[in-house]
Protein backbone atom coordinates (compact mmCIF):
# COMPACT_ATOMS: atom_id res chain seq x y z
CA UNK A 1 0.00 0.00 0.00
CA UNK A 2 0.96 3.31 -0.44
CA UNK A 3 -0.08 6.68 0.96
CA UNK A 4 0.73 10.10 -0.23
CA UNK A 5 2.47 12.50 2.52
CA UNK A 6 0.96 15.67 3.64
CA UNK A 7 4.62 18.13 2.65
CA UNK A 8 5.49 21.23 3.46
CA UNK A 9 3.92 22.62 6.67
CA UNK A 10 6.51 25.33 7.38
CA UNK A 11 7.95 26.54 11.18
CA UNK A 12 10.62 29.08 11.01
CA UNK A 13 13.13 28.50 14.46
CA UNK A 14 14.52 31.18 16.71
CA UNK A 15 17.51 33.51 15.02
CA UNK A 16 20.06 31.17 15.69
CA UNK A 17 21.38 31.04 12.25
CA UNK A 18 19.28 27.75 11.77
CA UNK A 19 16.29 27.67 9.65
CA UNK A 20 14.20 24.72 9.67
CA UNK A 21 10.87 23.54 7.24
CA UNK A 22 8.88 20.79 9.27
CA UNK A 23 7.14 18.41 7.10
CA UNK A 24 4.35 15.79 7.88
CA UNK A 25 5.10 12.44 6.42
CA UNK A 26 1.47 11.36 7.15
CA UNK A 27 0.21 7.67 7.76
CA UNK A 28 -0.57 4.43 5.83
CA UNK A 29 -3.98 4.74 5.05
CA UNK A 30 -7.01 4.98 7.11
CA UNK A 31 -3.67 5.14 10.19
CA UNK A 32 -3.80 7.79 12.89
CA UNK A 33 -0.27 8.10 14.16
CA UNK A 34 2.90 7.22 13.22
CA UNK A 35 6.41 7.84 13.65
CA UNK A 36 10.27 8.04 11.94
CA UNK A 37 12.46 5.74 13.80
CA UNK A 38 15.89 6.29 11.21
CA UNK A 39 17.31 8.09 8.14
CA UNK A 40 19.93 7.25 5.83
CA UNK A 41 22.35 9.96 3.50
CA UNK A 42 19.08 9.43 0.46
CA UNK A 43 17.05 10.46 2.66
CA UNK A 44 14.96 7.69 3.01
CA UNK A 45 13.14 6.92 6.64
CA UNK A 46 12.01 4.03 8.14
CA UNK A 47 9.50 4.14 11.24
CA UNK A 48 6.27 2.83 11.90
CA UNK A 49 2.86 3.98 11.29
CA UNK A 50 -1.13 2.72 11.91
CA UNK A 51 -3.27 0.94 9.27
CA UNK A 52 -6.26 0.15 8.51
CA UNK A 53 -6.77 -3.52 7.99
CA UNK A 54 -9.83 -6.11 6.77
CA UNK A 55 -9.12 -7.33 11.06
CA UNK A 56 -9.01 -4.32 12.26
CA UNK A 57 -6.77 -1.83 13.07
CA UNK A 58 -2.60 -2.68 13.12
CA UNK A 59 0.74 -1.38 13.21
CA UNK A 60 3.21 -1.45 9.83
CA UNK A 61 6.36 -0.78 8.96
CA UNK A 62 6.69 2.17 6.54
CA UNK A 63 9.66 3.43 4.06
CA UNK A 64 9.32 7.18 3.05
CA UNK A 65 11.53 8.51 0.33
CA UNK A 66 10.40 10.67 -2.82
CA UNK A 67 7.46 11.98 -1.06
CA UNK A 68 5.47 8.97 -0.22
CA UNK A 69 5.20 7.07 2.14
CA UNK A 70 5.21 2.79 1.37
CA UNK A 71 3.73 -0.44 2.92
CA UNK A 72 7.27 -1.77 3.51
CA UNK A 73 7.62 -4.83 6.06
CA UNK A 74 4.87 -6.32 7.06
CA UNK A 75 6.08 -8.55 10.66
CA UNK A 76 3.97 -8.79 13.46
CA UNK A 77 5.11 -6.79 16.60
CA UNK A 78 7.76 -5.21 13.99
CA UNK A 79 10.00 -2.05 14.13
CA UNK A 80 12.92 -0.82 12.01
CA UNK A 81 15.64 0.91 14.12
CA UNK A 82 18.15 1.36 11.59
CA UNK A 83 18.53 2.02 7.85
CA UNK A 84 21.97 2.70 5.64
CA UNK A 85 22.31 3.78 2.54
CA UNK A 86 22.35 0.52 0.26
CA UNK A 87 18.42 0.55 2.13
CA UNK A 88 19.47 -2.62 4.16
CA UNK A 89 17.29 -2.07 7.56
CA UNK A 90 17.57 -3.71 10.67
CA UNK A 91 14.94 -4.12 13.58
CA UNK A 92 12.81 -6.93 15.52
CA UNK A 93 9.66 -8.52 15.40
CA UNK A 94 7.79 -10.59 17.68
CA UNK A 95 5.69 -13.30 14.91
CA UNK A 96 3.32 -16.21 16.51
CA UNK A 97 5.05 -18.63 15.02
CA UNK A 98 8.23 -17.54 17.43
CA UNK A 99 8.80 -18.28 20.88
CA UNK A 100 10.40 -14.29 21.42
CA UNK A 101 11.76 -11.41 19.77
CA UNK A 102 13.93 -11.21 16.96
CA UNK A 103 16.25 -9.36 15.53
CA UNK A 104 16.16 -8.95 11.73
CA UNK A 105 18.32 -7.44 8.57
CA UNK A 106 16.03 -6.73 5.90
CA UNK A 107 17.37 -6.53 2.11
CA UNK A 108 17.05 -7.18 -1.52
CA UNK A 109 13.27 -7.40 -0.68
CA UNK A 110 13.94 -10.44 1.82
CA UNK A 111 13.65 -10.77 5.84
CA UNK A 112 16.38 -12.47 7.39
CA UNK A 113 16.05 -13.61 10.90
CA UNK A 114 19.59 -12.88 12.81
CA UNK A 115 18.35 -15.39 15.02
CA UNK A 116 20.14 -15.12 19.27
CA UNK A 117 22.84 -17.07 21.32
CA UNK A 118 23.75 -19.28 23.69
CA UNK A 119 21.10 -19.24 26.81
CA UNK A 120 19.19 -16.18 25.48
CA UNK A 121 15.63 -16.08 24.19
CA UNK A 122 15.40 -12.76 22.40
CA UNK A 123 17.19 -10.16 19.78
CA UNK A 124 16.56 -7.01 19.14
CA UNK A 125 18.32 -5.29 16.18
CA UNK A 126 19.43 -1.28 16.82
CA UNK A 127 21.89 -0.11 14.54
CA UNK A 128 23.59 -0.86 11.10
CA UNK A 129 26.39 0.53 9.36
CA UNK A 130 27.43 0.86 5.21
CA UNK A 131 29.36 -2.13 5.24
CA UNK A 132 26.27 -4.08 6.42
CA UNK A 133 27.42 -4.49 10.24
CA UNK A 134 24.42 -4.86 12.71
CA UNK A 135 24.54 -3.91 16.25
CA UNK A 136 21.99 -4.02 19.15
CA UNK A 137 21.00 -7.36 21.93
CA UNK A 138 20.17 -9.93 23.46
CA UNK A 139 18.36 -10.96 26.27
CA UNK A 140 16.65 -13.24 28.81
CA UNK A 141 13.93 -12.93 31.43
CA UNK A 142 11.48 -10.26 31.56
CA UNK A 143 11.07 -6.77 33.92
CA UNK A 144 13.50 -6.71 36.52
CA UNK A 145 15.02 -10.54 35.78
CA UNK A 146 16.17 -9.62 32.05
CA UNK A 147 19.41 -9.67 31.49
CA UNK A 148 20.66 -8.18 28.22
CA UNK A 149 24.14 -8.61 26.01
CA UNK A 150 25.28 -6.99 23.17
CA UNK A 151 25.69 -8.46 20.61
CA UNK A 152 27.77 -7.60 16.58
CA UNK A 153 26.13 -9.41 13.52
CA UNK A 154 28.68 -9.60 10.45
CA UNK A 155 29.10 -11.82 7.47
CA UNK A 156 26.12 -14.18 8.92
CA UNK A 157 27.75 -14.33 12.73
CA UNK A 158 26.43 -13.05 15.42
CA UNK A 159 28.95 -12.36 18.43
CA UNK A 160 28.09 -11.97 22.15
CA UNK A 161 30.20 -8.27 22.73
CA UNK A 162 28.73 -8.63 26.32
CA UNK A 163 30.90 -11.33 27.30
CA UNK A 164 33.98 -9.30 25.55
CA UNK A 165 33.16 -6.30 27.55
CA UNK A 166 31.91 -7.58 30.81
CA UNK A 167 29.65 -11.08 30.79
CA UNK A 168 28.39 -10.83 34.29
CA UNK A 169 26.66 -7.07 33.82
CA UNK A 170 23.91 -5.90 31.13
CA UNK A 171 24.83 -4.40 28.29
CA UNK A 172 23.05 -3.22 24.58
CA UNK A 173 24.83 -2.01 21.70
CA UNK A 174 22.22 0.99 19.82
CA UNK A 175 24.94 1.75 16.86
CA UNK A 176 28.49 1.12 15.11
CA UNK A 177 29.75 3.43 12.59
CA UNK A 178 31.46 2.62 9.15
CA UNK A 179 34.94 2.19 10.73
CA UNK A 180 33.20 -0.52 12.90
CA UNK A 181 33.43 1.52 16.54
CA UNK A 182 30.38 0.32 18.72
CA UNK A 183 28.57 2.38 21.37
CA UNK A 184 26.35 1.61 23.73
CA UNK A 185 25.51 0.90 27.37
CA UNK A 186 27.15 -1.51 30.31
CA UNK A 187 26.51 -1.77 33.94
CA UNK A 188 23.78 -2.43 36.29
CA UNK A 189 20.72 -1.68 34.83
CA UNK A 190 18.46 -2.78 38.20
CA UNK A 191 20.75 -0.04 40.26
CA UNK A 192 20.67 2.73 37.21
CA UNK A 193 24.57 2.49 36.89
CA UNK A 194 25.07 2.03 33.35
CA UNK A 195 27.50 4.10 31.62
CA UNK A 196 28.32 4.70 28.26
CA UNK A 197 31.00 2.83 26.20
CA UNK A 198 32.89 2.96 23.21
CA UNK A 199 34.56 -0.86 21.71
CA UNK A 200 36.61 -0.19 19.31
CA UNK A 201 39.20 -2.81 17.72
CA UNK A 202 39.18 -5.06 20.80
CA UNK A 203 39.35 -2.37 23.62
CA UNK A 204 36.10 -1.18 25.84
CA UNK A 205 36.40 2.56 27.21
CA UNK A 206 34.04 3.83 29.62
CA UNK A 207 32.81 7.00 28.54
CA UNK A 208 32.01 8.04 32.33
CA UNK A 209 29.04 10.90 32.72
CA UNK A 210 28.70 14.45 33.23
CA UNK A 211 29.78 15.87 36.76
CA UNK A 212 27.60 15.06 39.39
CA UNK A 213 26.10 12.05 37.30
CA UNK A 214 25.84 8.39 38.35
CA UNK A 215 25.01 6.56 34.91
CA UNK A 216 25.25 7.62 31.14
CA UNK A 217 23.88 5.78 27.84
CA UNK A 218 25.58 6.50 24.22
CA UNK A 219 22.81 6.92 21.53
CA UNK A 220 24.78 7.36 18.20
CA UNK A 221 28.42 7.69 17.10
CA UNK A 222 29.70 9.42 13.82
CA UNK A 223 32.62 8.16 11.16
CA UNK A 224 34.86 10.53 13.26
CA UNK A 225 34.24 8.60 16.29
CA UNK A 226 32.34 11.41 17.82
CA UNK A 227 29.56 10.00 20.24
CA UNK A 228 26.34 11.42 21.52
CA UNK A 229 23.69 10.12 24.20
CA UNK A 230 22.26 11.35 27.70
CA UNK A 231 24.06 11.37 31.06
CA UNK A 232 22.91 11.69 34.20
CA UNK A 233 23.91 15.36 36.52
CA UNK A 234 23.15 16.71 39.57
CA UNK A 235 20.01 18.20 38.22
CA UNK A 236 18.48 15.93 35.69
CA UNK A 237 19.23 14.02 32.72
CA UNK A 238 21.80 16.14 30.15
CA UNK A 239 22.42 14.95 26.51
CA UNK A 240 26.11 14.94 26.06
CA UNK A 241 28.75 15.01 23.30
CA UNK A 242 32.09 12.51 23.85
CA UNK A 243 35.11 14.09 21.62
CA UNK A 244 38.75 13.58 21.79
CA UNK A 245 38.20 12.08 24.97
CA UNK A 246 35.90 14.74 26.28
CA UNK A 247 32.18 14.66 27.43
CA UNK A 248 30.74 17.88 26.52
CA UNK A 249 27.19 18.95 28.26
CA UNK A 250 25.07 20.31 25.60
CA UNK A 251 22.50 22.15 28.15
CA UNK A 252 18.67 22.13 27.03
CA UNK A 253 15.83 24.50 25.63
CA UNK A 254 15.09 26.03 29.10
CA UNK A 255 14.11 23.10 30.98
CA UNK A 256 15.29 20.29 33.35
CA UNK A 257 16.57 17.46 30.77
CA UNK A 258 17.68 16.52 27.60
CA UNK A 259 19.03 13.92 25.47
CA UNK A 260 20.72 13.76 22.29
CA UNK A 261 19.83 11.02 19.49
CA UNK A 262 21.96 11.44 16.30
CA UNK A 263 24.85 12.88 15.15
CA UNK A 264 26.72 13.54 11.85
CA UNK A 265 29.92 13.89 9.93
CA UNK A 266 29.83 17.59 10.35
CA UNK A 267 29.29 17.22 14.13
CA UNK A 268 25.37 18.86 14.12
CA UNK A 269 23.83 16.62 17.00
CA UNK A 270 19.84 16.24 17.30
CA UNK A 271 17.71 14.93 20.23
CA UNK A 272 14.53 16.06 22.52
CA UNK A 273 14.85 18.28 25.35
CA UNK A 274 12.06 20.25 27.35
CA UNK A 275 11.65 23.76 27.84
CA UNK A 276 11.29 26.59 29.90
CA UNK A 277 6.85 25.56 30.21
CA UNK A 278 7.76 21.68 30.05
CA UNK A 279 7.09 20.82 26.59
CA UNK A 280 9.20 18.58 25.02
CA UNK A 281 10.44 19.56 21.87
CA UNK A 282 13.18 18.05 18.94
CA UNK A 283 16.42 20.50 19.01
CA UNK A 284 19.32 21.06 16.15
CA UNK A 285 22.64 21.84 18.33
CA UNK A 286 26.14 22.70 16.22
CA UNK A 287 28.89 24.95 17.21
CA UNK A 288 27.86 25.53 20.84
CA UNK A 289 24.10 26.54 20.11
CA UNK A 290 20.89 24.36 20.49
CA UNK A 291 17.67 25.52 18.27
CA UNK A 292 14.02 24.40 18.91
CA UNK A 293 12.91 22.49 15.95
CA UNK A 294 9.70 23.13 16.87
CA UNK A 295 6.28 21.41 16.38
CA UNK A 296 3.45 20.60 14.29
CA UNK A 297 0.22 22.88 14.18
CA UNK A 298 1.56 24.47 17.53
CA UNK A 299 1.38 20.94 19.61
CA UNK A 300 4.06 20.71 22.63
CA UNK A 301 5.79 17.49 21.68
CA UNK A 302 8.20 16.56 19.39
CA UNK A 303 11.44 14.05 18.94
CA UNK A 304 14.40 13.84 16.49
CA UNK A 305 15.72 10.39 15.93
CA UNK A 306 18.13 11.18 13.68
CA UNK A 307 20.40 13.63 11.26
CA UNK A 308 21.92 12.34 7.85
CA UNK A 309 24.85 13.90 6.17
CA UNK A 310 22.38 16.47 4.55
CA UNK A 311 20.76 17.69 7.42
CA UNK A 312 17.96 16.34 7.37
CA UNK A 313 16.53 15.32 10.76
CA UNK A 314 13.57 12.60 10.93
CA UNK A 315 11.57 12.65 14.01
CA UNK A 316 8.30 12.85 15.26
CA UNK A 317 5.98 15.47 16.06
CA UNK A 318 2.06 15.21 18.13
CA UNK A 319 -1.10 16.92 16.72
CA UNK A 320 -4.26 17.85 17.74
CA UNK A 321 -5.41 14.18 16.01
CA UNK A 322 -2.61 12.09 16.43
CA UNK A 323 0.84 11.60 16.30
CA UNK A 324 3.24 12.11 12.89
CA UNK A 325 6.33 10.85 11.58
CA UNK A 326 7.87 14.69 10.67
CA UNK A 327 11.59 15.35 8.60
CA UNK A 328 12.80 18.86 9.35
CA UNK A 329 14.44 20.32 6.57
CA UNK A 330 16.83 23.65 5.71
Amino acid sequence: MIASALIGIAALQPATGQTFAIHDLGTLPGGNDSYASAINDRGQVVGQSSIATAGGPDTHIFLFEHGVMTDFITLRGGDANGINARGQVVGSANPATHPGRFAYLYQDGAVTNLGTLPGFTDSEAYGINANGQVVGLVSRGRGRHQFRNAFLYQHGVMTNLGALLNPDQNSFATAINNRGQVVGSLGNSALGLEHAFLFDKGVMTDLGTLPGGHASDASAINNRGDVVGTSSTATGAHAFLYKDGVMTDLGTLGGSMSEATGINDRGEVVGTSTTATGDRHAFFYRDGVMTDLGTLAGHNESFAVGINERGEVAGWSGTWSGQRAVLWTR
